[in-house]
């Protein structure tokens, strides 16, 4: 049987709207990925449709991905992926609104992140979240995507800009303009930590140069709080471990 040219277009254009359709079945159907690093997640603050299914993924250290009781919409069942040093975890967002968690061993660090689902509301946007620091819901919105590390213009939901950590993944996005860190909003760019690290190592052999190195103690803290850091203790043997360092110290 022949085709005529005009039935082969119609049917070339037939499978092209197929394909496109396929395509943006596919993109839809993607799984949004946090990851959890070194007392951060990247993305920070992250918007999404209900039904979408959010992966939170080890990156570094041992991390838990936990919502707070009463910042949540009150619909909504609380995820808890619990501690774990590997792998990642799964939830479903169902319900619209505002989604605040954080991290069980590393939140008092300031380890915190937001999911905006369908639009703003619920318990999470009546009061400041009590640890660290996330984008204001409006801005998640209109940008999507936050990543840990990057530039943003609005103020944080606590109120202000100030200078973080600012060490997730994303501080390279930022550039020389600095970026955002989940304890303190913003946070200055590696040339200018360049400049002032080249400044203040002159200024310290000028003054200095008769100082001794750092005491065993000193060293000892660095490491302790390395490895709290990456997970490997916790905050309360942390803190007891500090405590007998400086006990001892001062023998």
């Amino acid at each position: 049987m022949n085709t005529t040219r005009r039935q082969f277009l119609g049917l070339l254009g037939t499978s092209a709207t197929a394909t496109a359709g396929l395509s943006q079945t596919a993109t839809a159907q993607q799984t949004p990925l946090v990851k959890m690093g070194n007392n951060y997640f990247d993305p920070v603050g992250l918007f999404i449709e209900p039904g979408t299914t959010v992966r939170f993924e080890i990156s570094a250290g041992a991390h838990s991905a936990t919502s707070y009781d009463g910042r949540i919409p009150s619909a909504a069942s609380p995820f808890d992926s619990g501690i774990i040093s590997g792998g990642s975890y799964e939830y479903t967002f169902e319900v619209p609104g505002t989604y605040d968690y954080y991290c069980i061993p590393h939140k008092s660090l300031g380890m915190v992140g937001r999911v905006v689902v369908g639009q703003p509301g619920g318990p999470a946007e009546e009061s400041q979240i009590p640890d660290g620091n996330v984008p204001s819901s409006d801005e998640i919105v209109q940008q999507g995507v936050i990543p840990y590390g990057s530039d943003s213009d609005s103020a944080s939901t606590n109120g202000g800009w100030m200078m973080g950590p600012g060490m997730g993944p994303g501080m390279m996005a930022g550039g020389s303009r600095g970026g955002w860190s989940s304890r303190g909003g913003w946070s200055y760019g590696l040339p200018l930590l360049g400049t002032l690290g080249v400044l203040g190592g002159a200024l310290y052999w000028a003054f200095n140069r008769s100082s001794t190195a750092a005491s065993p103690d000193d060293s000892a803290i660095t490491v302790l709080r390395e490895r709290y850091a990456r997970g490997e203790i916790n905050e309360e043997e942390f803190q007891q471990r500090r405590q007998r360092l400086r006990d001892e110290s001062k023998r």
